[in-house]
């Protein structure tokens, strides 16, 4: 299993911004945008501010922008403005007609999960909202993923779940929209990756009933190995157990090599991450190593 790297990006290339899923701050979009247009001319249209209950606009509307995204050749790359939810409403419509970089996290794990069915990787990174918040060296690494074919750098110092070492494409997002996927058409498959795996606000029972969905699905059979990425606000008020605890129980039971700590998700702190592209995980060593780049 394979997936292809998509066309690199160069700056002062023009990338769009688009709103698939919910609604935003404001302040936090315009601090992104400052941070992303200092690299590349940003282009958004009128429509991205819109606002239907927990959607960024009706579904015709984030479809049409997203859609027209991807299809202008001028466009390098595609940039999510926030997650929420509202990316698989538009699953059925939605067509990857060209390789182009895809960029967001969170509810955008549904987009990811389409680009790797058409055989392209994607990239799991903060988006416009998220991006002002983040450090110099997450900004960086970013634009170095979209700019380099050169595999990132390692992450190091992870949490030994489970040892051993495995290679494999990297694919996931976040859990409970990934597990949303299965029994669709849209989920890439699965045999021989490492699954990376990441929430925010599910409690240690929820997270339990999830990984044991994706394990009576069959995944831990497919894949090879399991990385964890951040967790966060998951623990029950006045708990007797911590996710922590209960995670590690979890990927104890499914034998495969399994590390955590990766800082990739809804923490502080979401360093860019490529999916589709192979990873070496020494869960052992607590080590993840990119093998690939995102870009050609």
């Amino acid at each position: 299993m394979t997936f292809a790297p998509v066309p690199r990006v160069s700056p002062g290339d023009l990338v769009a911004v688009v709103a698939p899923a919910g609604p935003f701050d404001r302040e936090s979009f315009d601090k992104g945008l400052q941070v992303l247009s200092r690299r590349y001319r940003a282009r958004h249209d009128a429509g991205l501010f819109a606002a239907e209950r927990y959607l960024a606009g009706s579904d015709a509307r984030r479809l049409a922008e997203l859609q027209g995204a991807y299809d202008d050749p001028q466009v390098r790359a595609v940039f999510a403005a926030r997650g929420g939810y509202g990316a698989m409403r538009l699953l059925e419509s939605f067509q990857v007609r060209r390789a182009v970089p895809l960029i967001g996290f969170s509810d955008l794990t549904a987009l990811h999960a389409v680009a790797q069915k058409a055989g392209h990787r994607s990239l799991h990174a903060p988006v416009l909202t998220q991006l002002g918040t983040q450090g110099a060296a997450v900004v960086e690494r970013l634009f170095a993923t979209l700019e380099s074919p050169a595999p990132a750098p390692a992450f190091q110092g992870l949490t030994t779940l489970v040892p051993g070492s495995v290679e494999g494409p990297l694919l996931g997002g976040n859990l409970s929209v990934f597990t949303r996927l299965l029994g669709t058409p849209y989920l890439p498959a699965l045999d021989g990756a490492v699954l990376f795996l990441e929430d925010v606000g599910e409690r240690p029972y929820r997270l339990d009933r999830m990984w044991t969905h994706l394990a009576l699905a069959g995944v831990f059979r497919r894949v090879r190995g399991v990385v964890l990425g951040d967790f966060t606000n998951c623990e029950e008020k006045d708990g007797s157990h911590t996710s922590t605890e209960v995670l590690t129980s979890l990927a104890r039971e499914t034998g495969l090599p399994c590390a955590s700590g990766l800082p990739v998700g809804h923490g502080a702190v979401n360093v860019p991450l490529v999916l589709g592209a192979r990873v070496r995980l020494d869960a052992s060593r607590g080590e993840l190593t990119p093998l690939e780049g995102l870009v050609a």
